[in-house]
């Protein structure tokens, strides 16, 4: 029976790791699903531009290019984009200067991209004129054989898969910003404030356990918004570029600066979530207010969402934050024990990181901080 009860387990635990991990792929492809739209699409276009306008006889070069654009990234697709061409001049001239004197063959391949992928180097390229250089030096060198004296027409139809492929994602088929940003902010957004609930409970309920699979929950999430702040570089990119999309550039102006705020405060939650379960091992006092204070940063998290999303100055998460350090100071005025102490210093460090993404600048920020944790609400 014992076994069958185990056995009963595993399966209902191995089921529940299959659906969360179709969630997380049904999501990644909710995200992504426009960009292999925009890729096809373009790769489709810049082929026949320059069959068409062009008259080159073998485009190879322009979906690549096209591609290269849509697919290297989904932020800063503009630098991107000059980066690609760069590597794809920059392999050509070094193909092509090469197997003028050095001729065609496998040496000779590895040669050129060696050569093309050190001179990228030297000019302190990134990985993506980098890796075009290298790239397009194998082309060049694998095709020319049997398609010389394209030097042109190569560079040409690279231009054109650039352009086209900057075309699609600004104008032809530009992703809705905040629609993608919603997709991916909900549930990074969400694991957030509810770990910082589930801390609140862990240390409620004096649950040394329970604070420790929180603290292995928001490691496991990190990924999550790092994912998010490439979405909304990406979406806030589109805003900027895409005229399509202009009536959206304040929002998610506004969403970008708060995200790099949220990330330093859940990476700081992480520390006090990790302070949390020292104060708890070593059987410290926990204050009602503690708890309070670290359910009221998830609260605030929430509403600092929704408010972004919904164009609205965060007012009601800038209150939310306030009363949380209200609460921890509340609590630091009462019997605590050294990690609690701690606890309370970084619950402050974490407030000034979230009213710094509701647009609060610095030193109002620290002024606002002192003022709750001094008791005036």
């Amino acid at each position: 029976m014992g076994q069958a009860g185990e056995q009963t387990a595993s399966a209902s635990g191995l089921g529940c790791r299959l659906r969360e991990t179709g969630r997380n792929s049904y999501r990644r492809l909710q995200t992504y699903f426009i960009v292999a739209v925009q890729a096809g699409l373009a790769a489709a276009l810049s082929w026949v531009a320059a069959r068409e306008i062009l008259g080159s006889q073998d485009p190879t070069f322009a979906p690549a290019a096209a591609v290269g654009v849509i697919a290297a990234s989904l932020g800063n697709r503009a630098r991107r984009t000059v980066e690609l061409i760069g590597g794809v001049v920059l392999g050509i001239a070094a193909g092509d200067i090469l197997i003028g004197v050095l001729g065609t063959g496998p040496w000779q391949t590895g040669v050129i991209v060696f050569l093309a992928i050190a001179a990228a180097v030297l000019i302190r390229g990134t990985g993506a004129l980098v890796t075009q250089a290298g790239g397009t030096g194998v082309l060049v060198a694998t095709l020319t054989p049997t398609n010389p004296h394209l030097e042109l027409p190569r560079t040409l139809n690279a231009l054109i898969g650039g352009a086209v492929g900057l075309l699609v994602v600004l104008l032809v088929v530009p992703l809705n910003p905040l629609r993608t940003v919603r997709r991916v902010a909900d549930p990074a957004l969400d694991v957030f404030a509810r770990e910082m609930t589930a801390s609140a409970d862990a240390l409620t309920r004096r649950d040394t356990q329970a604070a420790q699979e929180v603290l292995d929950r928001m490691r496991a999430a990190e990924p999550e918004l790092d994912r998010l702040s490439e979405v909304v570089d990406a979406a806030e990119e589109v805003a900027r570029l895409s005229p399509l999309r202009w009536r959206r550039r304040r929002v998610l102006a506004a969403y970008q600066h708060g995200v790099e705020h949220m990330e330093r405060a859940f990476r700081n939650s992480r520390t006090l979530v990790r302070r949390i379960g020292t104060a708890l091992r070593d059987d410290e006092p926990v204050p009602p207010g503690l708890p309070a204070a670290v359910d009221r940063y998830g609260e605030a998290v929430r509403l600092l969402h929704r408010e972004f999303l919904a164009a609205r100055t965060p007012v009601a998460a800038r209150e939310r934050v306030l009363e949380a350090v209200w609460e921890a100071g509340e609590a630091c005025r009462q019997d605590m024990g050294f990690s609690g102490a701690i606890v309370v210093s970084q619950l402050r460090t974490i407030a000034n990181d979230l009213l710094r993404a509701t647009g609060v600048d610095q030193a109002e920020a620290r002024r606002l901080v002192r003022r709750a944790a001094a008791g005036h609400r």
